[in-house]
């Protein structure tokens, strides 16, 4: 008894460290916040005479294909040559077709652009939240006022998930030029003032029709 006695006396504090160990939450900000990285993929197109090389473009259409480029992606030309106007609004078109504008200014890629040809670049960021779930830490045993260590990992991590454009996480959303506040109120406009249905009188029914 003696023994057992002096084995449960020894584990109480090893229990009670295990039980503060683990992510704190001290505040009502999470400390588990989304995390944007961004990838570059580059693909050098061949230039003849100022335009796109016989070829070249089915190339790009199909690897912008299997890249799935969507909304968030940024696309560029890295032409440090200026090979011609011709080729940049072809690639300009085939990108077109995807929704997307060429962005003015490609980032810096490893190697350089061989003479002769343009790279194209497509820019992609994701969001994602690390360490995440985390149950490092019990917030029901807790004397510290931390909450879970999980506390935030679910509300960020879809905030992640659902987000078009990862950068608007960094940066922010800024207000587009394009939005017209009469265009938009017109639908609210015709509904106003389009009279309620049954205000009118019920037409006659002609003699004979069936009831």
């Amino acid at each position: 008894m003696i023994t057992k006695s002096i084995l449960l006396a020894s584990l109480v504090p090893a229990l009670l460290l295990g039980g503060c160990m683990g992510t704190e939450n001290r505040g009502r900000e999470s400390v588990h916040q989304p995390v944007v990285s961004r990838s570059d993929y580059a693909l050098d197109l061949g230039v003849s005479g100022g335009a796109l090389a016989p070829g070249e473009p089915q190339r790009l259409s199909g690897w912008m294909n299997a890249m799935r480029l969507s909304y968030g992606d940024r696309v560029s030309i890295d032409d440090p040559a200026g090979e011609g106007p011709a080729a940049r609004d072809a690639v300009a078109a085939l990108v077109g077709e995807y929704g997307l504008l060429l962005s003015d200014d490609a980032p810096v890629t490893p190697a350089a652009v061989t003479p002769g040809s343009i790279r194209v670049v497509v820019s992609r960021m994701r969001a994602s939240v690390p360490r995440c779930p985390d149950w490092s830490r019990d917030a029901t045993n807790e004397f510290e006022s931390n909450t879970s260590s999980d506390y935030g990992c679910a509300i960020n991590s879809n905030l992640a998930a659902m987000i078009a454009n990862p950068a608007d996480l960094v940066r922010g959303a800024t207000r587009t030029e394009t939005n017209d506040a009469a265009v938009s109120y017109k639908a609210i406009q015709t509904y106003r003032k389009k009279p309620p249905t049954g205000t009118a009188e019920l037409p006659a029914a002609p003699s004979g029709a069936k009831q």
